[in-house]
């Protein structure tokens, strides 16, 4: 009996340090909060401070607009979500990198470079994509494309970290085709989708692996 629960503590030995290996697993559930809070943040700056109280209906505010009024309100934009996107990282980084410490592991490993790289593609090519649409003016596809293509990466690095990161991705993804049906409803996908869903799967994330 000895050698049988010595053999089953070895194997869940070795099945750990298997996981550990091949999955990042110092991503934390603070980061998603965060991430959640800064996306409605953002938000609301864009609602209260850019369209100055203008609109919920984007499409209908920017035909409103003349051709040097939509280009200053064009980039207005663009910064608005780069820096919910700059702080979105880094929180992720400190509070992954604050676990990684708590729990004695590394944060650069080639589980966390492959989960990168995976995650890094699908966001480029959105990225490339929306600045195409940005160029065209067609404003009412550029949330449901910010939605769909962090969703898709989402799904395509969740077999390098916590399978809880997979069905972010799909209700993401889920989100960005709603509002593809509903164009001018922008900022409510965008409060739902990058607030809304990220602060839930923190606090689902964090009760489960930190607590």
């Amino acid at each position: 009996m000895k050698n049988d629960s010595k053999s089953i503590e070895d194997i869940k030995a070795i099945r750990k340090i298997m996981e550990e290996s091949s999955r990042f697993i110092s991503l934390s559930g603070l980061s998603g909060i965060f991430a959640g809070l800064t996306a409605i943040a953002g938000a609301l700056v864009a609602y209260f401070v850019i369209l100055d109280n203008g609109s919920i209906h984007l499409d209908e505010y920017f035909r409103n607009l003349s051709e040097k009024e939509l280009i200053t309100l064009r980039w207005q934009l663009i910064a608005d979500a780069a820096i919910v996107l700059v702080l979105s990282v880094m929180f992720a980084l400190y509070f992954s990198i604050r676990k990684a410490k708590k729990d004695r592991k590394n944060v650069w490993t080639p589980a966390s470079k492959r989960f990168l790289i995976n995650l890094l593609v699908p966001l480029t090519t959105g990225a490339v994509f929306i600045i195409v649409l940005l160029y065209q003016n067609n404003v009412q596809l550029i949330v449901p494309c910010f939605l769909i293509f962090y969703g898709l990466a989402l799904v395509n690095a969740c077999k390098f970290t916590f399978g809880e990161i997979f069905y972010l991705g799909i209700f993401e993804i889920i989100t960005c085709l709603i509002s593809a049906f509903v164009p001018g409803w922008g900022l409510l996908f965008w409060i739902f989708g990058f607030g809304v869903l990220h602060i839930l799967y923190g606090v689902v994330m964090y009760r489960k692996y930190e607590v």
